[in-house]
């Protein structure tokens, strides 16, 4: 990977980046989804050609819609002088293989969104091209919104194949395009990208998860409305605000912000928590995610067509308690 060249910095800023190397470029931004969509209008927004790559669905006419040149994605990379990749990370490698590495030009970039397929080895980018990551740390219209608003969104960026002897300087003008340089860019590897976002989806999300049901099952055993454990868990926006006071002031400072009560009360459950018992299940997921078994187990999912989704989908959309009362609150409040 290129040297940094901004010092001993943790972020990359706007003051790091110029847009010149994107000057007279085409990118094309491969999927139209709400990430892709939103990474698109920002690049437009800030002065770069833009055309889209997409199969024939609902996302490409949105596209065409909002006034963007649309290609095949093949015929998009053939075009572009700089290739960004926000598709599924599940359908990368496929695509990769049959539309994208064959219409790589000599020096071309192709940039990722996610580290997963090149932590994984899912994808073979040619030699003749450069090879960068720009993974955003926000949702798709979160992306748009601090573009608009002037804030910016936290990235990872990183060099992982230097073709052209310009490649830092083409990821560092990308992501000062997409927005991102405006709150900051934190380098990070591929690999080290895909195994601290599977690490958190695998680790804290399923925590989080089950700690919402359980409070709810047992609430509501002990009498207290579902609608009000709904709204007292997440729906009043209350949590959301606890998690930006700890982004803003700190995870232990943001304690004194609730008072005694909630900081004693916290304080004396937590040390009754299973605290080997979670660091046993964490260590295990970093064991499957370094090892490459979840990356495995998810490519023969979807070379099979998918046969877990149709549980998935049974688990989401069955009708349970908990999603009823979020239906009365909802069609109460909004």
């Amino acid at each position: 990977m290129a040297a940094p060249r901004v010092g001993s910095a943790l972020f990359i800023r706007e003051s790091d980046a110029s847009l010149d190397p994107l000057r007279g470029v085409t990118v094309a931004v491969l999927g139209y989804g709400h990430l892709g969509r939103s990474i698109a209008l920002n690049l437009r927004d800030s002065g770069i050609e833009v055309l889209v790559g997409n199969i024939e669905d609902q996302y490409r006419v949105r596209a065409a819609a909002d006034h963007f040149p649309v290609r095949d994605i093949a015929a998009a990379v053939a075009e572009a002088a700089l290739v960004y990749v926000l598709l599924p990370d599940e359908v990368i490698p496929r695509v990769f293989a049959e539309s994208v590495s064959p219409r790589l030009s000599a020096c071309a970039s192709v940039c990722f969104a996610s580290g997963y397929s090149l932590a994984y080895d899912l994808v073979e980018p040619p030699a003749r091209a450069d090879v960068l990551l720009l993974a955003p740390r926000m949702l798709g219209d979160d992306v748009r919104g601090c573009y608009l608003d002037g804030t910016g969104f936290l990235s990872y960026v990183s060099v992982e194949q230097d073709a052209s002897g310009q490649a830092e300087d083409r990821l560092l003008a990308l992501a000062l395009a997409a927005g991102s340089l405006r709150r900051g860019a934190m380098r990070l590897s591929a690999r080290q990208e895909a195994t601290l976002d599977l690490l958190v989806e695998q680790g804290v999300g399923p925590y989080l998860g089950a700690a919402f049901q359980i409070a709810f099952a047992l609430g509501t055993e002990a009498g207290l409305p579902p609608e009000a454990l709904v709204c007292e868990l997440y729906m009043s926006g209350e949590m959301e605000r606890v998690i930006r006071t700890m982004a803003r002031v700190g995870l232990l400072e943001s304690v004194r912000r609730h008072g005694l009560v909630a900081a004693y009360g916290g304080l004396w459950s937590m040390e009754t928590i299973d605290r080997e018992g979670m660091e046993r299940h964490f260590r295990a997921v970093l064991e499957q995610i370094g090892s490459g078994v979840f990356a495995r187990r998810l490519q023969a999912e979807e070379a099979h067509g998918y046969p877990t989704l149709a549980l998935l989908d049974t688990l989401l959309d069955g009708d349970n308690p908990l999603s009823a009362a979020e239906r009365r609150v909802r069609g109460e409040v909004g």
